[in-house]
C-alpha cells in the first residue's frame, strides 16, 4: 500500500495543490477553480487572480 503524496503551496491567498503527482489545482477553502498540467501554470493563474480572503461567517439571526 502506498502513501499519498501531497504538494501544497499558497499564492495570493489561494491553495495550489497536487496529489500523487496528478494535475495541479488552484483552490479556495470550498471551491476548486482550475487544474493545470504544471506547477508553473497553476502558480501563474493564482498570481493573476485578485487576492483572496475568506469571509467571516455571520452569526445566525434570531
Amino acid at each position: 500500500m502506498s502513501v499519498p503524496m501531497l504538494n501544497k503551496m499558497h499564492m495570493n491567498g489561494y491553495d495550489v495543490v497536487s496529489v500523487n503527482n496528478g494535475p495541479w489545482r488552484v483552490c479556495t477553502q470550498g471551491d476548486r477553480l482550475a487544474a493545470f498540467a504544471s506547477r508553473e501554470e497553476a502558480l501563474a493563474f493564482a498570481a493573476s487572480l485578485p487576492g483572496y480572503k475568506a469571509r467571516a461567517k455571520k452569526p445566525a439571526a434570531r
